[in-house]
């Protein structure tokens, strides 16, 4: 079965040298070498003034609430995987929605201010499929109100707005790291702040609140990485060239062959993107329903995402229905876009998407289906071989 995404594996024989220098130093976790060099390389690489490891993507939002002491409400967008929501409410904080973007499908800044409440502490904005939000404006809203911003950058790494890291907006980011993103330590995130004295609390808060070995300030958590994944995180930051190439080249395939027959996210201006994911909006969920099951009896396993749609959940306070999100969750499916898709196997998921069964009688039709298959198959023996899927064992 061909999933949405597949774990980038790095060079084997350089991650063997890694393991190899752990069992000779016996140092396991705890802040250890190569936690700390890969801290450092990610500074550099995505251009930030401090940023902390953490075990897991959503523990890095737990801790950055903790961080900047939130309680009350928080503003947060329903269109997010759900551990944007279920991280507050762990917290303690109460989520309000407000909607998306029509055409970004990141919240709309011109929503937030109409549900903010006495109580409302923070903004918590999701760069969605990788696409910056609207930094600027969002900053401008928070500074009338006087709340925090916490950007949820799980699907942002690389992504960068007028020239520098989309980290660098926001009181706090907070990035996973898990092994379905472009860049992963198996399993593990990292959170970001140009504050230094905040960084130092974020690095307390992930160490128990341990000072130092007889001092301990305050409550705190183990959020630790290990050694053994910081050494696959230095192996794919090696090869992040390759990553990003292979995916751009991927996305843009995508977007010349389906652009004209889907809802494709719109880019913020500005920015650039990292396309961790290729997501396309059906005309309804019946549409979408169809091709899905059109792509999964031909061995390939689109992804629903985001849905539902985080205002619909049921443990979550009843509140305003966000339409945007709802409309758009139940039309969004996300294809099949990492290092090494075979070339056959995106022309399978073009011409199932474009094909009249899949498309009922709305944007394809028996004679727009011939030319489809003869572009496709013209493409392949004009193009040059795909660069091969470049891993060493």
């Amino acid at each position: 079965m061909i999933n949405v995404t597949k774990s980038y594996l790095g060079n084997k024989t350089k991650f063997l040298g890694y393991v190899d220098s752990i069992y000779a130093s016996g140092w396991l976790t705890n802040h250890g070498p190569l936690v700390t060099e890969l801290e450092e390389r990610l500074r550099d690489y995505l251009g930030v003034r401090n940023i902390i490891l953490t075990n897991n993507g959503t523990l890095a939002l737990q801790i950055a609430y903790r961080a900047l002491n939130l309680s009350g409400s928080a503003i947060t967008t329903p269109f997010s995987f759900v551990a944007t929501t279920s991280s507050l409410q762990w917290e303690g904080v109460r989520p309000i929605f407000a909607d998306i973007d029509k055409a970004t499908w990141n919240l709309d800044p011109q929503q937030i201010e109409a549900r903010i409440e006495a109580d409302t502490q923070a903004i918590v904005a999701t760069h969605v499929f990788g696409n910056a939000c609207d930094v600027e404006t969002i900053a401008q809203v928070a500074q009338r109100h006087r709340l925090k911003v916490i950007y949820d950058g799980a699907h942002a790494f690389s992504v960068r707005y007028k020239d520098q890291s989309v980290f660098n907006w926001g009181d706090i980011s907070t990035l996973s790291f898990h092994a379905t993103k472009l860049f992963h330590t198996i399993e593990g995130g990292a959170i970001v702040t140009d504050d230094d004295a905040l960084a130092e609390r974020i690095r307390l808060l992930c160490n128990f609140g341990i000072v130092d070995t007889d001092i301990i300030d305050g409550i705190g958590i183990n959020a630790k990485l290990n050694e053994f994944a910081a050494a696959m995180g230095l192996c794919i930051l090696d090869d992040m060239a390759l990553i990003l190439e292979q995916r751009e080249e991927i996305a843009s395939r995508y977007e010349q062959q389906l652009g004209d027959h889907f809802d494709l996210q719109r880019q913020q201006p500005y920015s650039q993107r990292n396309h961790s994911y290729f997501p396309i909006a059906l005309t309804d969920e019946n549409q979408l329903l169809q091709c899905r099951a059109a792509l999964k009896n031909k061995g390939i396993n689109p992804r629903r995402y985001f849905y539902p749609s985080l205002d619909t959940l049921s443990y979550v306070q009843p509140q305003i229905p966000q339409t945007e999100s709802r409309a758009l969750s139940r039309r969004v499916l996300c294809l099949p876009i990492y290092p090494g898709l075979p070339r056959h196997v995106q022309n399978t998921v073009i011409e199932t998407l474009l094909s009249p069964s899949s498309q009922g009688s709305h944007l394809a039709t028996e004679r727009i289906w011939p030319q489809v298959a003869a572009s496709l198959l013209l493409e392949d023996r004009l193009s040059p071989p795909a660069p091969a899927y470049k891993r060493i064992y």
